[in-house]
């Protein structure tokens, strides 16, 4: 038997007013964000994930590990990001028994947009990979709804990315210190997530270099805040 309930003086149902968050696609909803610097690459996040207009965890780590010093930043489908993560992890882990050494930060990146291009009509997923490899060094490479593949000294994604594009070209320099761009990315995705409904929760930080990952978390009063006028 349906619930009715009165709304200015119209019937809505319970179905109608859980309908948004029942039926929509979990999504990481997110501000994602990398850079890269001379000894490595620092990568942040926020971790809100939602389901239309529900948050359904206020504590998601959107910062996946692939190897120990590649690691992505997911940003669409929950579901579609994760297994792409996954696919991606267990293929570098044979080419890594096969090679008998670390894999490249661009084989990854290649892998990762292989499968966002071949399955693009039915996967929502926007990727960062980022790491660091005894070759090229620190790298960021973006990997965009639809399977491009490139590679850029630093990137923004997903929903919170569009209120920022502008504070990162005003303040992205060359030859950044890790601490620099640790504060960069900090102040960056802080300013998103003011501004962004689908952007929220503590800020996950790590920054990679040869020596492996260094995590960091912000949350509570220790998020940058800025003038909400």
């Amino acid at each position: 038997m349906a619930v009715n309930l009165i709304t200015n003086g119209s019937n809505t149902t319970c179905s109608d007013l859980s309908s948004d968050w029942m039926n929509s696609e979990v999504m990481t909803g997110t501000t994602i964000m990398a850079v890269e610097y001379d000894d490595g690459v620092v990568i942040g996040a926020d971790s809100r994930t939602t389901s239309g207009s529900y948050v359904v965890n206020r504590v998601t780590d959107k910062l996946t590990r692939i190897t120990d010093t590649i690691y992505c930043c997911r940003s669409g489908s929950a579901a579609d990001t994760q297994a792409i993560a996954d696919i991606v992890a267990y293929s570098l882990n044979f080419h890594k028994m096969e090679l008998n050494e670390d894999p490249l930060v661009k084989t990854a990146s290649t892998i990762f947009r292989d499968m966002c291009y071949k399955y693009r009509d039915s996967l929502v997923a926007g990727i960062i990979c980022a790491g660091w490899d005894k070759i090229n060094g620190g790298q960021v490479y973006v990997i965009p709804l639809g399977g491009m593949c490139i590679r850029q000294p630093f990137t923004i994604g997903g929903s919170g990315s569009t209120y920022i594009y502008g504070f990162c070209d005003a303040n992205y320099k060359q030859n950044m210190s890790k601490d620099e761009c640790l504060e960069f990315v900090k102040n960056a995705v802080a300013l998103a997530m003011s501004r962004d409904g689908s952007s929220g929760g503590v800020i996950r930080l790590a920054a990679i270099n040869k020596d492996g990952i260094d995590r960091t978390i912000i949350s509570g009063d220790k998020i940058p805040t800025f003038h909400n006028g």
